[in-house]
């Protein structure tokens, strides 16, 4: 087991050659750590919902307060180049439909009490998300789907490690012709708007500078994770996030060899990523049952039900499982 993702006087749940997953409260969890330690933590907490979720969501009017003790607890662990990134979906004020603002009010939370900067807000779009609430979009049809949640980057300090050049996007069609004919398609000159575009606009960087919109369905069916709680039949985490929204921070905000935290973890989206990667790993989940299963991430269609089914139930008595013994490959994929 890597020393760098041993805890102090606790056991994981599991471990890999790169990271640990624990069971436990992660206001708890974090305490183990060392101060300026992790370079970053990417989480999607419960969001504030108004129907109550079996994963253990907050009421609206307690959420912030709520989440704001973790984050109080992250910024100690931070090193002052790392980041906080955090997941958050959109709710509805009880009965009416009018919006909540709850996910607003946690960046202000933070930065005012806790000395967080908002380094850049994201926004998550997903396609292929179903219409809700279904009072107000799908009976009434009074609101539009509701479709992208705010993903909000904090930073320790004004400048976080961060190299957007580690996750540009693919060049439009336009600008790929631009590329091979630059005097075909496009002049120098200043534009109406003062800017000043000169000859190295047609360089080829190898892609474009993303945007602050990133556009991932979340529609797995099947991987890994999937294919081993539908073969232990045991519940599928219901609220996990698609493998490349954390894989677009982790390349984006660290380093190989960076360790990167999940506080609340469900079904280990964040690990799988951060061991494929070469980053590594902590995750922290309340729920035992999730977080056994979420063990499924780091097999393969070589091992069997049974041992499956032993990992899974040992996890679940308390064990600590190596899961390097049960591995059949060493370099793990997410794709």
């Amino acid at each position: 087991m890597n020393p760098n993702v041993r805890l102090q006087d606790i056991k994981p749940a599991y471990y890999t050659r790169k990271g640990a997953a624990y069971c436990g409260d992660s206001r708890e969890l974090l305490q183990k750590l060392p101060d300026s330690s992790v370079n970053l933590v990417i989480t999607s907490p419960p969001f504030a919902l108004q129907r109550k979720k079996e994963y253990g969501n907050k009421e609206q009017h307690e959420y912030v307060n709520w989440l704001t003790e973790f984050a109080a607890l992250v910024y100690k662990k931070l090193r002052d180049d790392g980041s906080f990134v955090v997941d958050l979906g959109g709710a509805y004020e009880k009965g009416v439909p009018v919006r909540s603002l709850y996910n607003y009010r946690v960046p202000i939370r933070f930065c005012d009490d806790i000395g967080f900067f908002l380094a850049e807000d994201f926004y998550w779009y997903n396609p292929s998300k179903l219409p809700s609430p279904i009072e107000w979009v799908n009976k009434r049809k009074l609101r539009a789907k509701d479709s992208v949640n705010t993903v909000w980057w904090f930073s320790k300090t004004e400048f976080p490690k961060a190299d957007v050049t580690k996750v540009l996007a693919p060049y439009s069609d336009r600008m790929k012709k631009l590329l091979e004919d630059p005097d075909k398609f496009y002049k120098p000159k200043v534009r109406p708007s003062g800017h000043d575009i000169g000859k190295a606009f047609a360089k080829d960087n190898g892609g474009a500078i993303p945007s602050n919109l990133l556009q991932i369905s979340n529609t797995e069916s099947n991987g890994q994770y999937l294919d081993g709680c539908k073969a232990v039949s045991v519940k599928q985490h219901p609220a996990r996030f698609p493998a490349k929204l954390p894989e677009f921070f982790i390349r984006f905000l660290t380093d190989p060899g960076d360790l990167v935290v999940d506080i609340f973890a469900g079904s280990n989206t964040t690990g799988q990523v951060a061991e494929a990667l070469n980053r590594l790993w902590l995750a922290f989940e309340e729920q035992p049952e999730y977080l056994a299963a979420s063990a499924f991430r780091f097999l393969t269609k070589e091992n069997t039900l049974d041992e499956m089914q032993e990992i899974y139930n040992l996890i679940c008595k308390g064990e600590s499982i190596d899961l390097n013994n049960y591995q059949k490959q060493t370099i793990l994929t997410f794709d």
